[in-house]
């Protein structure tokens, strides 16, 4: 089974995130910063170019070999599908078209969502939304592993499942946290996301609905574009709680990697993070960061101090709201940037 990881807690803290309050300083320092909220208008064309590159690779592998579909899903389309879920983290924070316009935001996610195979565009909105508000909080953010995850793989071998079944984990995770009431939006994205999958079926036939399936799961686990889901939080460093990274694979993820940077601004679309890094250099080059998000999960499986406990967490500073509540809040997008607030 391999060594066993040396923590046998979280690390639980009693302040609030680091984001809130370094995002007050830092616009208050640098007023500028609010130019770079709102949408990228490029980032429209850019997902759309990924879609259809999915749908024409659909007739060009459905005569091919399951080892050949396995493979170019796992180097190429599962790349694509992952890429297409990050477009989804942004079009969560409204970059697609704006915060004026969140119904239009929401299912251009869906458009997105289609070769991706899985309705949860939608969905990862809502939770995604949670993170962001209540970052570690022990109750309401789903990002963080639950205590039955950190107990059962604690292991050498069994991080390393953990790691090949943590699209399962991601995915599921949400529902046994912290529930939120389905809503309409999610019904339609469904709806959508099923008529597409048979079409597929109809037109080239099951291999190839495998094919976007099979990519999808691939390049959520063992996979170097997969490294962020453990690079951006998990505490490789003593004290702290988000991580970013700055290498190659960020132009092929929306600068997903620029993860302080996302955090402490949600409204800056990932092409404009790194601008934001060379306004206020002082607030980031000093933090750990990652080099490497291939490097990330091999020490994330091998090495006995991290693994899912290496997590920080937090109680709540503030009686939570309640789950309806919460849930109407996050699908009217009453979080806006001050900026965007004013054009309204």
């Amino acid at each position: 089974m391999g060594q066993r990881v040396s923590r046998t807690d979280f690390e639980w803290v009693y302040d609030d995130q680091p984001h809130t309050r370094r995002r007050q300083e830092m616009v208050k320092k640098y007023p500028q910063i609010k130019k770079l909220f709102g949408p990228d208008p490029q980032f429209k064309y850019v997902v759309s170019a990924m879609v259809l590159t999915q749908i024409v690779m659909l007739y060009v592998m459905q005569n091919q070999s399951w080892p050949m579909i396995i493979l170019v899903a796992y180097c190429f389309g599962g790349v694509i599908n992952h890429s297409l879920m990050l477009a989804n983290h942004e079009i969560s924070h409204n970059m697609a078209f704006g915060y004026a316009r969140p119904l239009a935001n929401r299912y251009f996610g869906m458009w997105c969502n289609l070769p991706i195979g899985v309705p949860m565009s939608v969905s990862f909105k809502k939770y995604h939304n949670l993170h962001h508000r209540h970052l570690a909080d022990d109750d309401l953010d789903p990002d963080v592993p639950t205590l039955l995850e950190a107990k059962l793989f604690c292991t050498t071998f069994g991080k390393f499942i953990w790691v090949c079944l943590q699209p399962f984990f991601y995915g599921l995770r949400p529902l046994f946290v912290n529930p939120l009431p389905v809503t309409k939006l999610e019904i339609i994205n469904t709806v959508v996301q099923l008529t597409f999958n048979t079409l597929i079926v109809l037109v080239f036939g099951w291999r190839m609905l495998a094919y976007l399936l099979i990519g999808s799961v691939l390049a959520m686990g063992l996979h170097p574009v997969a490294g962020h889901f453990i690079a951006e939080h998990y505490m490789f460093a003593k004290g702290f709680e988000t991580y970013s990274y700055y290498g190659p694979l960020n132009w092929i993820t929306f600068n997903v990697g620029y993860h302080n940077e996302h955090h402490d601004f949600p409204a800056i679309p990932g092409s404009r993070l790194p601008e934001l890094k060379k306004i206020a250099p002082e607030y980031y080059e000093t933090m750990p960061q990652h080099t490497s998000w291939t490097r990330v999960l091999y020490d994330f499986i091998t090495d006995p101090a991290v693994g899912p406990y290496a997590r920080i967490k937090r109680k709540s500073l503030d009686k939570p709201k309640s789950k309806v509540t919460e849930t109407v809040d996050l699908i009217s997008d009453s979080w806006k940037p001050e900026g965007e607030l004013k054009k309204r």
